[in-house]
Formats: structure tokens, sequence, C-alpha cells
């Protein structure tokens, strides 16, 4: 697949932009109407684990409204990763060209989303990294900033990952990158299912480039980081270290290295 700036601008390649949600009611309507304000050529897809609080019916009324805004329901909350993975497959069998994470809380500033899309100029995955040059963290407590920055180092060392924010959840894919990698294997349920994708990608052999983003602490709701998210990240990326031992092939890794980064 072949993309360009100018056709990622005129819309001339189906885009859908995932938004996962679970008791999100009060910070969706924000995050749908930045995505579609933002890139307007681009569907959204709203993919709800049954809120209690009522954030699957307010979707449905969105998409009634909009056509470019779709709902897909799950049964219960299982975990970012199982909701990921069902939205990719729904993507894939829609043919779609690209395929954006972004969180419903409000972290993520929509407004970025046209500089992801065209940093996939030239690369197949892009980060929205807060931990690069130009990017940055607003309203975290020091705890929090130590966490994400020191897991992020273990991550990068242990696994040889040649970026700086392998955690993060705002990111776009080209499709042919979901189409390559094994999502069933993806079995990370918490955030360590965004560092597994990373490190597959990696490996695979695509490019990958990281654009600065400001991060933004969620103002409503609940944070869904816990102790479990944590621990689980830990000990996958411990043993996924051990288990590759045997780096991939050299090109492949500066092939990643040398499209890394893309500023503003």
């Amino acid at each position: 697949m072949t993309l360009s700036r100018t056709s990622l601008e005129t819309g001339s390649r189906r885009v859908v932009v995932i938004i996962p949600t679970y008791n999100e009611v009060e910070n969706l309507p924000s995050a749908v109407a930045g995505a579609r304000a933002a890139v307007p050529f681009a569907d959204v897809l709203v993919v709800d684990d049954r809120s209690p609080d009522g954030t699957g019916a307010l979707a449905d009324g969105m998409a009634a409204a909009d056509p470019r805004v779709h709902v897909l329901h799950r049964a219960a909350k299982q975990g970012l990763g199982a909701a990921y993975r069902d939205a990719f497959g729904w993507a894939l069998d829609r043919g779609y060209d690209v395929v954006v994470e972004m969180d419903a809380d409000g972290s993520h500033d929509p407004g970025d989303l046209p500089r992801l899309l065209a940093a996939l100029v030239g690369a197949d995955l892009v980060l929205g990294s807060r931990w690069v040059e130009g990017g940055a963290v607003v309203d975290w407590p020091r705890w929090r900033r130590v966490l994400s920055r020191g897991g992020n180092l273990y991550t990068r060392l242990m696994l040889r990952l040649p970026v700086g924010d392998a955690t993060g959840g705002f990111r776009a894919f080209r499709s042919d990158v979901l189409r390559a990698l094994p999502l069933a294997e993806v079995s990370s349920a918490g955030y360590c299912f965004q560092v597994d994708l990373v490190f597959r990608t990696v490996r695979a052999g695509f490019r990958v480039r990281e654009v600065p983003i400001t991060f933004r602490e969620r103002t409503r709701g609940d944070s869904k980081m816990s102790g479990s998210i944590v621990a689980e990240a830990l000990a996958k990326v411990t043993l996924w270290a051990v288990t590759n031992r045997e780096a991939p092939a050299r090109q492949r890794w500066v092939r990643a290295v040398a499209n890394q980064n893309c500023t503003r």
C-alpha cells in the first residue's frame, strides 16, 4: 500500500480512529467530536466493554447521528488488549488502510491526529510520544512520571527497542502491519499490549517513527491504571527479554532507528 501526504489529507485512503471505552460517558462526546473535527475524512469506532454508566448507549446515539461514527459492543470488560484486538479485526475486515489508537479520556489531543497521519508517509507505525524531545506530560504526579519513564527505560533496555515511548496509546498503524502481525498471539490484557505491539512491529522489520505529543491527565472519570497492570507489564517484558535473546537482523533495527523521530 502506498500512502502519500496528499492521499491522507484528501481522504482517498480509508482511516479509522479507534476509541476504546469503559465508563467514559462524560468524556466520549468531546473525544469523538475532536477526532471528527481534526480528521473529517476519517471514521471513528467506539469500542465499549458494556459500560454500566451508559457509554455504549451514548455511542449508539452518536452513531445514529453521524454515519462516520461506528460502535462495537463487547460482552464485558476484558482489558485494553482484547478490546483492541476485536477492533483491529473489525477494521481489517472492512478494508481500512490506516488504523489509529486514541484514548477517550481527554489525555490525547485529537488535534495531533493530522501530525500522526502525516508521519506515516515513510513509516509503518507512528507513535505519539511523551518521552522524546518536544513531548510533555501535564498534571501528572511525580510518581506517575517516574513510573512511566522508568517503565519505558526498562523496556527499551531489556528489549533493545529503539523508541522512547513504547507504552503510549496514541498511535497510527498502516493496516499492512496489523495484517502481518499474529494478533491472536498478543495475549496481554493491559497497557503491556502496547509494548507487545511495538516489539512485534520492530522485530518484523517495519519502520517506526515517534511524534512528540503533550499528554494531559484526565479531568473526569477514573483512571484504569492499577498495580496488576504494572505487574503484568514488568513480568512480560522480562519474559520477552529472556526468550528473545537472539536479536533480529541488524538491518531491521537500524531501519527502525533511522526513522524514529518526527518533530513538530
